[in-house]
């Protein structure tokens, strides 16, 4: 039987890997949403709410193992783009604006 060790990180580094695709996404994710969290809970006195709040009930204190907890419970995600593909997006984008700006004055043309 595998015995468990204790480690400083709870939930354990093995599954909050599973969540994402690398350990530098990881770090990134947890990183950002880190910052989110402290500015949270430094805005509170103001009243303004701008950021959004922890999204897990956690006895943690610290930002960083909140935002653990979060990716652990599937609450914080990612996205990963592929520059090429947002380009093609953009461009077909474009192509249908143009596309509708000719059809418009087009149609201008008819009401003349």
């Amino acid at each position: 039987m595998a015995e468990s060790t204790d480690t400083m990180i709870t939930p354990g580094l093995e599954d909050l890997l599973s969540k994402v695709d690398s350990r530098f996404t990881l770090v990134s994710l947890a990183a950002m949403r880190s910052r989110q969290i402290n500015s949270y809970y430094n805005q509170l006195d103001g009243g303004i709410g701008a950021v959004v709040p922890p999204q897990v009930a956690s006895v943690a204190r610290k930002p960083l193992s909140i935002a653990f907890e979060e990716i652990d419970a599937d609450k914080i995600t990612f996205e990963r783009f592929d520059p090429e593909e947002r380009a093609r997006e953009a461009a077909e984008a474009l192509a249908a604006a143009q596309a509708d700006g000719v059809q418009l004055e087009v149609l201008e043309g008819l009401c003349d």
